[in-house]
């Protein structure tokens, strides 16, 4: 088994001084009120999100535990581009509730429809909820190769339902 790519530490630092940032701003809060309730002097807490420096995990996670977020893992997922141009990824995913709704019930298929034709990656984890999606699923008007590419990621999930109620 090949060992896999290990990005430059510098994508990390930045990455995780980028969520750092984003965690203050959504909790409305500047950096010394937030470095004040993590333990944290404002001058690390300002090294942290211009990426000049890398909190640990434990660190991280207690910045983020007092701006009100949690640090969590999540299952990546990896895309295949098809000969007809669309891309069908290896599992589904949920988006958060707001997203998921925004776009109208009345308009699903329509816009489900268009984005699994011919959308990016990016404009499938950001705008497809996976529950939503196989709900609808009987109900697209998909080309025949692009629902036969999707439809093991969508029985995939079928079968997990099924034998979580069991």
């Amino acid at each position: 088994m090949g060992s896999l790519p290990v990005p430059d530490v510098r994508f990390w630092a930045e990455s995780g001084g980028m969520l750092i940032k984003r965690a203050r701003h959504a909790a409305s809060l500047n950096q010394t009120a937030l470095a004040e309730a993590s333990g944290t002097s404002r001058t690390t807490l300002s090294a942290y999100e211009h990426g000049r420096k890398s909190p640990t995990l434990e660190t991280a996670g207690r910045i983020l535990d007092a701006a009100g977020f949690r640090l969590a893992l999540e299952q990546k997922v990896e895309f295949t581009r098809h000969p007809g141009g669309f891309h069908v990824p290896d599992r589904l995913w949920r988006l958060p509730v707001g997203r998921a709704l925004a776009v109208p019930g009345g308009r699903r298929r329509e816009v489900y429809t268009r984005l699994l034709r011919s959308g990016t990656p990016d404009d499938l984890l950001g705008s497809i909820d996976g529950a939503l999606l196989v709900d609808c699923w009987g109900e697209l008007d998909l080309p025949g190769p692009v629902r036969q590419a999707w439809t093991p990621v969508i029985e995939a999930v079928r079968r997990t339902e099924e034998t979580s109620f069991s």
